[in-house]
């Protein structure tokens, strides 16, 4: 039996406990011992698990599920800083609330205005969590989930578009024309703020910066011909983050690896 599934099997009886108790604890003690937190890498495999029975138990009692999920991404900075055990708790429920949402149309627009405020946490761990049930609520609900993911990117919002940047950068979800095209130009739409954008001195715009420096290549890898010709165009910008932006994306083994010509010539026009 893999590690996914004992976790699998240990969560169930616990959500099966809680729903005849509502206690909460076996849960929350079995997701704090198995964080592997204080640690470089958070168990995902757990946090994926757990929101996978979240969004399986939320219809046996969709009133006490939810809120738990939504009791745990309550879980704040100060309680929890980054690399605390405790900061594993924000995480899982980010994810499973994005689950939840994802099947139920009543909880969808709680579930994003949610992700949407969990995207300003200060803590890098909890806004990958924001990241993956984004992901959740794309991988169901893309259409609507775009156009709301839109809405996000106004100006000086840089948490939120850095949400949405790593929200639309997973492979899995850009096999769609269609909506590997909405990817870019969710893209498009960041960089645009950003160039016409004054407030860059602040860490919500290094959190951004930060986050760009992958997301796009992810996209680019996935649509190469418009991608890669959007990369040449920001390539003419003297702007120095769109610049540090593109360098740190031309480093991505995915396009060195399968498209180097385009990649020198990219390289060739930031020199």
């Amino acid at each position: 039996m893999s590690k996914k599934e004992n976790h699998k099997r240990d969560l169930a009886r616990f959500f099966e406990d809680f729903l005849r108790t509502e206690n909460e604890r076996t849960i929350t003690d079995y997701l704090l011992s198995h964080s592997n937190l204080p640690g470089p890498r958070g168990n995902l495999e757990l946090a994926e698990t757990f929101a996978e029975l979240a969004e399986d138990y939320y219809e046996k009692d969709i009133e006490g599920v939810w809120n738990f999920c939504l009791k745990l991404t309550e879980v704040s900075a100060a309680e929890a800083p980054v690399n605390d055990p405790k900061e594993f708790l924000p995480f899982c429920g980010a994810c499973a609330i994005g689950a939840i949402g994802s099947v139920s149309p009543a909880l969808y627009p709680q579930a994003l205005a949610r992700l949407k405020a969990l995207a300003n946490d200060t803590r890098w761990r909890t806004r990958e969590g924001v990241a993956m049930g984004i992901q959740k609520l794309i991988e169901r609900e893309v259409e609507k989930t775009l156009k709301e993911l839109e809405s996000w990117i106004v100006t000086d919002t840089w948490r939120a578009m850095r949400a949405v940047a790593a929200g639309v950068a997973e492979p899995a979800l850009l096999r769609n024309e269609h909506t590997v095209k909405q990817a870019l130009a969710l893209h498009k739409k960041i960089f645009d703020q950003i160039l016409s954008g004054n407030e860059r001195k602040t860490e919500a715009f290094k959190v951004l910066r930060k986050g760009l420096g992958y997301s796009l290549s992810v996209v680019v890898a996935a649509i190469p011909k418009e991608g890669f010709e959007y990369m040449r165009q920001l390539a003419e910008s003297p702007d120095k983050d769109i610049r540090w932006i593109l360098k740190e994306n031309l480093k991505k083994n995915r396009l060195i690896k399968n498209y180097p010509d385009e990649v020198s010539t990219i390289q060739a026009l930031l020199k």
